[in-house]
């Protein structure tokens, strides 16, 4: 994994995104030499300077694939599943780069060039993941970790280097027994203890320990070997953040309080504030514009089918524990909550009403919170805010649920990118441990690839109630 402003990235996805990069730009130029097959004709063409047209072409489609999650990659990728989120993607891509050859009629290069670059370029696409897929079955760069433990959070290491299948799988070889710990995992999976750790990590060629060990202050830990392990070069990581660098997400029940103490992260300082907060700004502005027709035609629909009011206020906790009001096209029909008790969404909810079913599916009620993003309550990107009800039992619920409110809450977040929508104290904690790394290691980077996922989620309507 490579870590880009706190966020991790799996390195094999950097290698595909550069490769098909430059299979796009590389599209533009041979689209070019074969529209213009003889060569005083080539000269004539701009083939010398089309760069600019190469490389905004190129980012258009990098964009449209990355929404359309062609980088959330998958060992079980193939052909066919490979061309159906391809072409979605691609029909994106021309739809966008019609639009901006419209506005910027200088990177026009002429329909005929456009639909040879098209092919190409997906012909090329193809070809990269095809060969990518074979190449990434050999796991060149699948890391060799053994864990220090046996217990459940060795088991969990374990059951999560074996069931996820992205592109950076971790190769778990074996797990090594500590004194005094109850062995929650295989037998067959037990390394025998044939000298010091260093010497084993020799053996069986390993180049990361993961210390999956709750009590640490016994006799037994072997912290001078570990110290030894990582003056030689092999890396040394606990099981909170193993967790964090494959997940992207802080296991609650993995960490330390010191961790969080003494670890990096929670940048909160004045310069990301004020990044933070112009971000905010830019982006509700160009969000208001691109959505008002949406709107318009969102609260008519509203009031044809159950009436006023248009907008649903209701109070939830944003930064610090504060109460603010949020506002949001209402979904449901008047008096849902009529015995006065709030209650979790469900799915298919019967208080919902018809245009209330789309708008969720759509995540267009939220749209209103814009003013709240724009008055400073809320944040563009954020853990979600929850009402003051269900905060207060949570909190006596999971441990450190009041850190999500460190930061402004967000319209879109971490957690709603990569969690279904959430309707129980289970998915609060699954949602919680998402809040938790994007407030660890919250930045414009990490903003801007949420908001990129977060078109993804519209488009498709994951995760909506």
């Amino acid at each position: 994994m490579f870590r880009i402003a706190n966020h991790y990235v799996s390195v094999t996805a950097i290698i595909l995104f550069a490769i098909e990069a430059l299979v796009l730009v590389t599209s533009v130029y041979l689209g070019v030499a074969i529209r213009f097959e003889d060569s005083a004709r080539l000269i004539a063409a701009p083939f010398a300077n089309l760069f600019p047209q190469a490389a905004t072409y190129a980012f258009v489609m990098i964009f449209s694939m990355t929404a359309l999650g062609m980088y959330q990659l998958d060992y079980r990728e193939d052909f066919r599943r490979t061309l159906l989120r391809l072409m979605p993607a691609f029909v994106l891509g021309l739809g966008l780069i019609t639009l901006v050859f419209y506005l910027l009629p200088d990177l026009y290069f002429g329909r005929g060039i456009l639909g040879i670059v098209m092919l190409l370029a997906i012909a090329g696409i193809l070809l990269t993941r095809i060969i990518f897929f074979r190449w990434s079955s050999l796991r060149l760069l699948e890391p060799r970790i053994m864990v220090l433990g046996v217990g459940a959070m060795a088991r969990e290491c374990g059951a999560l280097a074996g069931n996820y299948h992205g592109y950076h799988k971790a190769n778990i070889v074996g797990f090594i027994p500590m004194p005094n710990e109850d062995c929650l995992v295989s037998p067959s999976s037990l390394l025998p203890v044939n000298g010091s750790l260093m010497s084993m990590a020799k053996t069986y060629n390993v180049n990361e320990i993961v210390v999956a060990v709750q009590n640490r202050r016994s006799g037994g830990f072997p912290i001078q070997e570990l110290l030894e392990c990582k003056l030689n070069g092999v890396k040394v990581s606990d099981a909170a953040n193993f967790f964090e660098r494959e997940m992207c997400q802080i296991r609650v029940d993995t960490f330390q309080p010191s961790w969080l103490v003494f670890g990096g992260g929670f940048d909160q300082g004045f310069l990301r504030a004020s990044i933070k907060r112009s971000f905010d700004l830019f982006a509700s502005a160009i969000l208001f514009i691109v959505t008002l027709p949406i709107m318009v035609i969102t609260a008519l629909s509203i009031v044809i089918e159950d009436g006023m009011p248009i907008l649903y206020r209701q109070e939830r906790v944003g930064k610090d524990g504060h109460p603010f009001v949020v506002m949001k096209f209402r979904s449901m029909r008047n008096n849902a909550e009529k015995e006065g008790k709030p209650q979790w969404a469900a799915e298919n909810d019967p208080r919902t009403t018809k245009v209330g079913r789309i708008i969720r599916k759509l995540r267009i009620d939220e749209l209103p919170q814009i003013f709240n993003v724009l008055k400073g309550d809320m944040s563009f990107v954020g853990p979600r805010p929850e009402r003051p009800y269900f905060v207060k039992s949570l909190c006596e619920e999971i441990p450190y649920y009041n850190m999500r409110h460190s930061i402004k809450p967000g319209i879109t977040g971490w957690a709603q990118v990569r969690y279904q929508y959430g309707a129980s104290v289970e998915d609060a904690i699954q949602k919680l441990q998402y809040d938790l790394y994007y407030v660890k290691n919250n930045s414009l980077f990490l903003d801007i690839i949420i908001l990129i996922d977060t078109i993804q989620v519209v488009l498709f309507g994951k995760g909506g109630r």
